[in-house]
C-alpha cells in the first residue's frame, strides 16, 4: 500500500486534490484508517489517477470525470470524451473569433474604410429564407446555401439578406439567394424578387470571424456621412469557401441600405 504522500508524488496529484477527489467519489483510496483517517492507495490505482489527471487538464467537470470512469464500455467512454472535446473546440473557435476582432479594434490607426454608394435594381433570385436566431445563423446559412446550390448550381454570385431584428432582438428573418431565374419551387428553394435599393457598400476581407468590426466601421461611416439606414443588411459573397479553401482570400461585400437625409 502507498501513503497518500507517496501516491501524490507518483501521480503528480496534490494531497489536497486527492482528498477532494475522494470526497467527490472520483478516486477513492483503497483503505482509510478508522482511527487516524489516513488514506492509503494501491499501485493498481495509479493508471486511474493518471486518467483523472489528464481529464482535469482538459477541464472535464468532475461529474463528467465520474461518468467516464464509471463507463465500462470503451465505446461509451470514447463518446463521452469526444463530447467534451467538441465543447472545447467550440470554445476555442469563440476565442479565436474574439482575438481576431480585438486585433482589428486595437490597431492605433485603422486603415480608411473604402465605401461605395451603389444603386441596385430589383433583382429576381432563387432563394431560401427562414426565421433564425443570431447564434444559429452560421449553421442555418450553411444548410440553406447547400440546398440552394443543389437546386440551381453555382451560377451567379450568392448573397444574403439579414433583417435588423436578427441583430437587435437576437432572432429575425434571413434569406440567402443566387441571382438566377427559377421556374418552380424545389423544397425550400423558391423564386422571389429583391427590391431595388441604394446601398453603402464596403468589402470585408478574410473569414467572418471579425465581420462585426466591418459592420461597425460601415455603420459609423453611414452616420458620419449623413445617411439614414433603412431595410435589411445585404451581404454578397464575392469570394468564399466554395471558391477557395484559403480564408485570407475570401471577400464579402457588406451593403447597408441608405438614403440621403434631406438638408
Amino acid at each position: 500500500m502507498l501513503t497518500i504522500g507517496e501516491f501524490s508524488r507518483l501521480t503528480h496529484l496534490s494531497v489536497r486534490t486527492l482528498r477532494r477527489y475522494h470526497e467527490a467519489g472520483i478516486l477513492e483510496p483503497a483503505a482509510v484508517d478508522d482511527l487516524t483517517g489516513y488514506r492509503s492507495y494501491g499501485p493498481e490505482q495509479i493508471p486511474t489517477a493518471q486518467v483523472v489527471h489528464r481529464l482535469r487538464e482538459l477541464d472535464v467537470p468532475l461529474a463528467d470525470v465520474r461518468r467516464i470512469l464509471d463507463a465500462t464500455d470503451p465505446a461509451d467512454r470514447a463518446a463521452l470524451v469526444a463530447e467534451h472535446l467538441a465543447r472545447l473546440e467550440d470554445e476555442l473557435d469563440r476565442t479565436r473569433t474574439a482575438v481576431a476582432s480585438l486585433r482589428r479594434l486595437l490597431v492605433p490607426t485603422p486603415a480608411p474604410l473604402a465605401v461605395e454608394l451603389r444603386a441596385v435594381p430589383a433583382t429576381p433570385v432563387a432563394a431560401v429564407g427562414g426565421h433564425v436566431t443570431h447564434d444559429a445563423v452560421t449553421a442555418w446559412y450553411a444548410g440553406a446555401m447547400a440546398e440552394l446550390d443543389a437546386v440551381v448550381g453555382t451560377a451567379g454570385t450568392p448573397g444574403g439578406l439579414y433583417d435588423n431584428a436578427l441583430f437587435e432582438d437576437g432572432r429575425g428573418h434571413a434569406l440567402v439567394y443566387r441571382p438566377v431565374d427559377l421556374a418552380a419551387p424545389v423544397g425550400r428553394v423558391h423564386a422571389t424578387t429583391l427590391p431595388a435599393v441604394e446601398l453603402a457598400v464596403t468589402t470585408h476581407v478574410g473569414p467572418h470571424d471579425d465581420v462585426d468590426v466591418t459592420y461597425g466601421a460601415l455603420g459609423a461611416w453611414v452616420v458620419e456621412n449623413a445617411l439614414a439606414v433603412a431595410g435589411p443588411v445585404r451581404e454578397t459573397y464575392v469570394v468564399g469557401p466554395r471558391d477557395t479553401p484559403d480564408p485570407a482570400a475570401w471577400r464579402t461585400e457588406v451593403g447597408w441600405p441608405v438614403f440621403r437625409v434631406a438638408e
